[in-house]
């Protein structure tokens, strides 16, 4: 012990530096998934506020590095951005696993940057799955407002089991899920997957005993592209969108979860028989038949699929859209089942743009 020099008093003990407020707890993470939508950004993003302003919770934008106003727009509210450190990392998968990487909320909602949430959604799933320990996510009814395009309008057409009100097989459209369950699936969304990120959680989910649920109410609107139908193919072409059925396949191949993804994709019967069908065309020069009766043969099966679905749709301009959108899509398919994959749980780079002003706890 040093001894206190002559003449000296002792100095008062220093109080200890106050400790940092704690986080408040963080009850709903909205996560934001956006490139280029500076067009309906702000409103997506005050949706989302006005929907967790009820339940106490956060909003996240997470950004695929756009190159619009997008940023700039979000920046104005009091929510957390964070965007990909490298651009070529850009798909649906990337994008929502980047913002679970900065979310702490109990619960995970994902909403597009073309959606707007609406108000009540949230207070209703939540209590859904308050009582219902073994439902991972609830879902709601997406109301489309681009109910002119071809692409919708197909969607509409089909009536998709998933988007009944009741127990289903995935949340397509953005839902609300548990983290405990995504914690327990290993991560939110493969960030290989171009597409078919939320048919992806669901499998892998559901391969765990967990069940999803859609209930009978609206939760958000949704605008989706207005290009024309066949520009918008080109762009999912050039987006590696159309690889996402592949990707998933190559992804689910040796895991637990591969026969509930052959079991839920009813498409990919559909484009291997796109498949099969151009192994028929193409073999029809080599049949020992003479040519004349060759071309004629090969015109017939070339023209069997658009003749068909004609009489199905009662619409020759539907039918060629639905013909050539199963080519591009079953041309997808290989090109994402060649498609090198990155490990899914390895973390994605990013950068915080913008932290929400920290409030102090009373």
């Amino acid at each position: 012990m040093n001894p206190i020099p002559f003449g000296k008093t002792p100095e008062a003990p220093q109080p200890a530096p106050p400790a940092p407020p704690a986080a408040r707890p963080c009850r709903v993470s909205v996560i934001i998934k956006a490139l280029n939508e500076e067009r309906r950004i702000e409103a997506t993003v005050e949706s989302a506020l006005r929907a967790v302003a009820g339940v106490g919770g956060e909003v996240i934008l997470a950004d695929s590095y756009s190159s619009d106003r997008t940023v700039e727009l979000a920046s104005a509210y009091p929510i957390r951005i964070v965007q990909l450190a490298n651009p070529e990392e850009r798909c649906c998968g990337a994008g929502p696993q980047l913002g679970y990487q900065h979310s702490r909320g109990e619960f995970v909602y994902i909403l597009d940057g073309d959606m707007q949430m609406r108000e009540g959604f949230l207070e209703q799933a939540l209590a859904f799955l308050d009582v219902h320990a073994d439902v991972a996510g609830v879902g709601g009814r997406v109301v489309e407002q681009n109910t002119e395009s071809l692409e919708y309008m197909a969607r509409g057409e089909r009536a998709s089991p998933h988007l009944q009100p009741g127990p289903v097989d995935r949340l397509d459209g953005g839902g609300l899920y548990r983290r405990s369950a995504i914690e327990a699936a290993g991560y939110f969304s493969d960030r290989n997957l171009h597409s078919y990120e939320e048919f992806d959680l669901a499998i892998r989910l559901r391969a765990l005993g967990w069940r999803l649920w859609r209930l009978p109410v609206d939760a958000a609107n949704h605008w989706g592209h207005d290009a024309p139908p066949y520009r918008l193919l080109v762009r999912r072409w050039r987006t590696r969108y159309i690889c996402g059925l592949g990707e998933l396949v190559r992804a689910a191949v040796g895991q637990p979860r591969l026969p509930l993804a052959l079991q839920g994709l009813r498409e990919l019967r559909l484009y291997l028989a796109v498949l099969g069908w151009w192994a028929v065309l193409a073999s029809t020069p080599l049949w020992p038949l003479p040519a004349s009766l060759r071309l004629a043969l090969f015109c017939a099966i070339a023209s069997a699929p658009v003749l068909l679905m004609t009489w199905r749709k009662r619409s020759a301009t539907k039918a060629l859209y639905a013909v050539v959108s199963w080519c591009f899509n079953a041309a997808g398919l290989l090109r994402g089942l060649l498609r090198p994959q990155r490990p899914a749980r390895e973390a994605i780079a990013s950068r915080v743009l913008k932290e929400p002003a920290q409030e102090a706890i009373p």
